[in-house]
Parts: structure tokens; sequence; C-alpha cells
């Protein structure tokens, strides 16, 4: 087994638009976020991931930063294909005499276009695959959570990623209603930056607001177990000079109340797509949250109130999609019916 590993790589990959995660040999060896940092003048990758976000937004003129994945998709091409390459280096940065075959299982959101999926195909080829298989992010979501998708027996899954919300109604290995909205985590950093240049008259950028969100971001306004308000530092738009100021979780939750209610109604629309066998067993199962919108505070009491189901926070939602990735690259022999090559 050794000598054959030694030849061949298999690794899984959640392509996020926020963050990359790769699992090789069970576990997970890279989590990173989605960004890159390109030397203009060279066109050479300075740095990749949580690196390149250190330098996002205080690059001087000859470096940028690009975030190679919008709402989902791959954006940037060549960005993309740099930092599924730069992040691959990073699971065994030694030097190797040889590229062993890399066999990749990626995933991706279930709206996505034939475009968008070659586009994927591409950079995984370019990136050095030799087998590539892709499977469908809410399909992932429900094997990293244990779910045995084969049974028939309906499971809604409410993915909330950086770029995409993907609710899917899944049964019998296959999708059998779906609703892809580009409202996410990406969505309401905006909604932040927006309401504190509205509200406070203050600048803030990207890191900030992602700060806020992931510290005190809440989506209802009455939490049993409130946050500390939490302080934010910008640049005063009256004078130009850099100011703080504390914020409560309660100013988050009307900042995103909008995004939210999108989510929600893509959840409903979903609801009333299900077929009705399979809308009996999602009133006994409820519904699965998981993504990084799934640590939202309040956010599953909200979407209880509002379809009157139970509804499940899972364990460790940041990771399920790249578990259920794993699994998926693990067992894709069976599971075949799932993937796409």
């Amino acid at each position: 087994m050794g000598l054959f590993n030694f030849f061949s790589q298999e690794i899984a990959i959640d392509l996020g638009t926020a963050n990359t995660l790769i699992i090789a040999n069970d576990k997970v060896v890279v989590d990173e976020p989605s960004i890159v940092a390109i030397d203009k003048r060279t066109d050479k990758v300075v740095a990749v991931g949580r690196r390149a976000m250190q330098m996002h937004e205080k690059t001087h003129e000859n470096l940028k930063t690009i975030r190679p994945l919008k709402d989902g998709v791959i954006a940037d091409f060549q960005a993309a294909e740099a930092m599924i390459r730069g992040m691959i280096k990073m699971i065994n940065p030694k030097k190797q005499l040889f590229k062993p075959s890399l066999t990749m299982v990626i995933c991706i959101p279930s709206g996505i276009t034939e475009v968008e999926k070659r586009a994927v195909f591409d950079s995984a080829e370019q990136a050095g695959a030799k087998e590539r298989y892709l499977i469908h992010e809410p399909m992932a979501a429900a094997l990293g959570i244990g779910l045995d998708v084969q049974e028939p027996i309906g499971n809604m899954i409410i993915d909330i990623g950086g770029g995409t919300t993907e609710i899917a109604v899944i049964a019998l290995s296959g999708i059998v209603c779906d609703q892809s909205i580009r409202v996410a985590g990406d969505e309401f950093t905006h909604d932040i930056i927006n309401f504190m240049r509205r509200q406070h008259n203050m600048l803030i950028g990207e890191r900030t607001a992602e700060q806020i969100k992931m510290n005190i971001g809440a989506a209802i306004t009455e939490l049993d177990e409130p946050p500390e308000d939490y302080p934010v530092n910008g640049r005063d738009l009256m004078t130009g000079i850099p100011k703080q100021i504390m914020i409560s979780y309660s100013e988050i939750a009307h900042a995103i109340d909008k995004s939210i209610s999108k989510i929600e109604d893509a959840v409903l629309k979903a609801l009333e797509i299900t077929p009705p066998e399979v809308s009996a067993d999602i009133y006994r199962t409820g519904l699965y949250l998981t993504g990084g919108g799934a640590l939202l505070r309040g956010l599953d009491k909200r979407l209880a109130q509002k379809t009157k189901l139970p509804v499940h926070v899972v364990d460790d939602p940041l990771r399920a999609v790249v578990r259920g990735t794993g699994i998926a690259l693990k067992r894709r022999k069976e599971l075949i019916a799932l993937l796409m090559s």
C-alpha cells in the first residue's frame, strides 16, 4: 500500500467562495481562505490562503489579491488554478522527485451551469488531476452529516456557504428538487459594510465586516444568550479620521435581515415544489443546516418559526461538505451515482 500511495494521491476538495478545504488520508489537511496574492509585474503567485488574506485590502500597486471564486463558481480561471496548485502543495510541502498521480473529488453548487462545470474540470486538470469527479454541495453535506442518501427517505439540506445558499431535497442518491440562490455569507458581509456606512457614517473593509459577522452576527434581534457588544475600527466618513465604535448584535440582525428573508423565501419555495410523499418525510426529519451560515446565532430559531418544522444545526457545519466529499472519494465505487466525471 505504501508504495502505491507514493505514486498516487487521492484528495477531496471543497472549493468554496470563502474557504477551501482539502481532505487527504481521511483528515482535513488544508483549511484556508480562498484567495491568492499575485505580483502584477511578473504575474507570479506571492501567497495563497491565510497569508494572502492578511494582505487583502492592504496591497500597494504592484500587488493584487484575487478571490477566484464568486457566487460559488470560478470567476477567475488562472487565479483559481494557481490557488488549487498552491493548496495541493501545502499537503506535502517537501520537494518530491516526481509528482504522484492525483485523483480529485470536488464539490460544486447545485445551481451551476455546464460552462461553469467545465471550468472546474479544467482547473482540476491544469492543477494535475488525472481522475476528476464532481459532486453537488448539498449531496456532499448530506453525506458529511451521516445521512444515508441511498435510502428512499427524503431529507432537506440547507447549505449556507460564502457565495451561495443551496437548498436541496435528497432521496435515493439524487436531488429531488433544489433551490440555489446567490445570497449567502458574502452578501451578509456587504450588508454589514453598507449598514455601517448608512447608520454610523463609518467606512469599514471586508475583513472587518467578516469579523463583525463572526463575533456578533445574528439572525434575530432577541437572543437568549446575547454576545457582548463588539468594538469596530474604521474610518469616519465625516472627518476622514480613523475611529472606533461599539456595535450590538441586534444592529447586525437588522443589517442582514433582508438577505435572511431571501433565504427563508427560497426554503419555502423548495418546500412548495417538493413531492407530497417526500414532504411527509421532511415533516418527520426536519431541516438540516450546514455551511458557515449555519453558525449565525438564532438562524435555526428563525427558520423554525417560518416553516413550523424542526431545524437542526449539524455538528461542525463548516466542515460538513468537505467531510462528505471525503466520504464520496473513499466510497466512489459504490456512490458512483452521485458523482459526475
